[in-house]
């Protein structure tokens, strides 16, 4: 599995599944486990939906594989 997502792209989602993930403990909701999505799409570095439409946000000179 090759990664397509660039660093930029990995950190916003990373602090973005924290954030889903901070609401939902903070309003106990079930809904803040949708912040895993994001979160382990940025830690594997590879989005299926973006294989899917053959988006790459991995620039040249980052190494992302």
């Amino acid at each position: 599995m090759r990664s397509n997502m660039g660093g930029t792209d990995r950190m916003f989602r990373i602090v973005l599944s924290m954030f889903i993930l901070g609401a939902g403990f903070y309003i106990p909701s079930w809904w803040g486990l949708i912040g895993l999505i994001p979160l382990l799409t940025g830690i594997a570095g590879y989005c299926p939906l973006y294989a899917i439409f053959g988006i790459n946000t991995c620039r040249k000179d980052d190494v992302c594989d």
